[in-house]
């Protein structure tokens, strides 16, 4: 009973550990892949390796998040001209900082020495 155990659990490590993982980007390709419908659901999961549960549960996903997004309900990531801008606003804004720092440290220097 013990060797049946252990071979079972041995088996359970061996699928866990040799479990291939999907990226964002394959997923949305298999996804996109099933709605064009030019083969069935079946086959195209027979041909990629995944349960039609994880198809269905990934097709779900990205309705939702395609649905909330449409909607306004999540926040849009920053285009490559807006994260400049940003860069540059903290630039400018650390340099003030700076300024400000000196002419405060200067102004205690004259203050305690004219006492």
């Amino acid at each position: 009973m013990s060797n049946k155990k252990s071979a079972s659990s041995l088996i359970s490590d061996l699928k866990r550990k040799t479990r291939r993982s999907y990226s964002s980007e394959e997923k949305i390709r298999i996804i996109i892949e099933g709605i064009r419908g030019e083969t069935t659901i079946a086959e195209l999961c027979r041909k990629e390796g995944i349960s039609q549960a994880n198809y269905y549960k990934w097709s779900k996903d990205f309705m939702e998040a395609g649905k909330k997004r449409l909607s306004g309900d999540t926040m849009r990531e920053a285009n490559t001209s807006e994260v400049q801008e940003l860069k540059t606003e903290n630039g400018d804004l650390k340099e003030l900082v700076a300024e400000l720092s000196l002419e405060v440290r200067h102004m205690k220097k004259n203050f305690n020495g004219n006492e």
